[in-house]
């Protein structure tokens, strides 16, 4: 062979063994591909969210490494590839999964997020559909619990908003209650207030417990919170609130000022997120009504996720801080919710797929992966995870009350425990409400309805007495009804009655790419 030709010959070889041809090649690529986990983490870019892509992503990449360092939690030679886009709370997380998948010609084999619900119900559905699991610590409204059909992908390493319905319930049977007033702001787009308070909705529905249902825009310039306020004094006397910090606490004044913090009343608060987007249980402001506040948050309690640390969450901590801090991120907690979740989202993940890997499939196996992220228990970077059968993690949760009503002193009075289902009460708690107050049932309701006939009229004749009383009525009711109508289009308060809650609880599509509501009508 003329030695041209031979040089020829090696370089074509050479070429082939560089790209990867040939049977050997093609099965060592195939054998890379099968060990590379690509992950797509939707999130927004903006920072205004408490799960911005800048504060979640420093958790989650500590969680891969921690993983990689450790040599124990993924099998031998596999790996994760991150990929993060912007969901922008919205339509494009959905637009960047299909284009991720037009692009590479591949879906990627592991979602995690969206957080946003009216952005993660299209994404959840689409993730079904493609088999690809979907882990997120979002997706908390009510309506993502039916896991049978098109969120059958989704895991959620969250308490879910049902799960706080659970502990408010344990709290209620607790102290003997049946009826509550459901008090929330529906102002923001993403309406997290909203979605909060279906899923205590939810849970209390089912019990039969009776609920009026009030909500407001604060953001709106004419909301009159004096208004609001009076609008409660119609309803129940046990209030749960959900608004931001602020609004809370100016609502606390208005119903001191009232007559509503005499015993008669007790109000609770949702402060989840340790955010100002909810009530965060604050009385102090450096204002002049600091101590009427102090005052009015003596009968304040507020519900929020109970906090375990151990000497690894430290460490975690600091780290998230340090990286958050660089992107010019600066607040008092580094570390929430959403942060812990998805880093424990990547635990979850690693350990689901080891077990599918022990029976013989593959990261493509995703319903199989699925199933594998259920019905487990593990170690979270704050404690441990307990996810349940239907993919939706127990939630443990406190409960925060003035201990020091001089001093302003509040502190954790009771912790409710999600997988055992038990409530602690701290010992020596006082109460600040009048029990006999509270605990108030049907009798309630007849007090309005039933009116004791008069004994005399008076020497009128029964025609005469009729036509009076019916007048009456008929006054009485136009007076009410132009009360309501100036009420309603004043202040924009939304109120509605059980039966319009139970006319309107049927599964609707809040918008054409939206969650299927428990609640009511969007």
């Amino acid at each position: 062979m003329p030695p041209w030709l031979l040089g020829s010959l090696c370089c074509v070889l050479a070429a082939r063994a560089a790209l990867g041809g040939g049977p050997a090649g093609a099965e060592a690529a195939a054998a890379e591909e099968e060990k590379l986990i690509r992950v797509l983490v939707l999130l927004p870019q903006d920072d205004a969210y408490l799960f911005s892509l800048g504060r979640v992503r420093p958790a989650i990449e500590y969680a891969v490494r921690s993983l990689r360092e450790s040599g124990a939690g993924l099998p031998p030679g596999y790996a994760f590839q991150l990929t993060y886009e912007d969901s922008a709370c919205g339509n494009r997380a959905l637009f960047s999964l299909v284009d991720m998948v037009a692009l590479h010609r591949r879906r990627p084999d592991l979602l995690l997020g969206p957080v946003c619900e009216y952005a993660a119900a299209p994404v959840a559905r689409l993730a079904a559909h493609w088999d690809v699991p979907m882990l997120s610590a979002g997706a908390l409204a009510a309506g993502f619990g039916a896991k049978g059909g098109e969120y059958s992908h989704l895991t959620r390493v969250a308490p879910a908003y049902a799960k706080m319905g659970e502990m408010l319930l344990a709290l209620f049977r607790h102290h003997q209650w049946s009826r509550a007033t459901l008090l929330y702001s529906d102002s923001n787009p993403e309406r997290s207030c909203y979605f909060a308070m279906e899923g205590v909705h939810v849970v209390f529905q089912e019990e039969a417990f009776h609920m009026a249902v009030h909500s407001f825009d604060e953001s709106s310039r004419h909301l009159d919170l004096d208004d609001v306020v009076r609008a409660l004094q119609t309803g129940e006397r046990v209030v749960i609130m959900c608004a931001s910090g602020d609004t809370i606490r100016n609502i606390m004044l208005a119903a001191h000022r009232q007559g509503m913090t005499n015993g008669d009343y007790a109000f609770f608060n949702i402060e989840l997120f340790n955010s100002s987007s909810y009530g965060n249980g604050s009385w102090r402001r450096g204002d002049k009504h600091d101590l009427e506040a102090k005052k009015a948050y003596s009968y304040l309690q507020t519900v929020t996720l109970l906090r375990t640390v151990k000497p690894e969450f430290e460490k975690f901590s600091l780290e998230v801080k340090s990286s958050v801090q660089k992107q010019g991120l600066h607040e008092d907690d580094y570390v929430n919710m959403f942060v812990e979740g998805f880093h424990d989202a990547i635990l979850l993940y690693a350990l689901a797929l080891q077990e599918v890997l022990k029976f013989g499939f593959s990261k493509k196996d995703g319903e199989k992966i699925v199933q594998q992220t259920r019905n487990r228990t593990y170690e979270g970077i704050a404690g441990q995870v307990s996810i349940d059968a239907n993919g939706d993690r127990y939630g443990d949760f406190s409960v925060i009350g003035m201990t020091d009503p001089e001093a302003g002193t509040q502190e954790v009075i009771g912790d409710y425990y999600g997988k055992q289902g038990r409530f602690e009460i701290r010992s020596n708690v006082k109460y600040p409400w009048n029990h006999g107050r509270l605990r108030l049932d049907e009798s309630r309701v007849s007090e309005h309805t039933n009116n004791t006939p008069c004994k005399s009229s008076g020497g009128l004749g029964e025609s005469a007495v009729t036509g009076i009383v019916v007048g009456a009525l008929l006054g009485a009711g136009l007076l009410m009804a132009f009360y309501f109508f100036r009420k309603k289009y004043r202040i924009t308060i939304e109120r509605r009655t059980q039966q319009e809650d139970c006319n309107m609880g049927k599964h609707r599509q809040l918008r054409e790419d939206s969650i299927r509501s428990h609640f009511s009508a969007a």
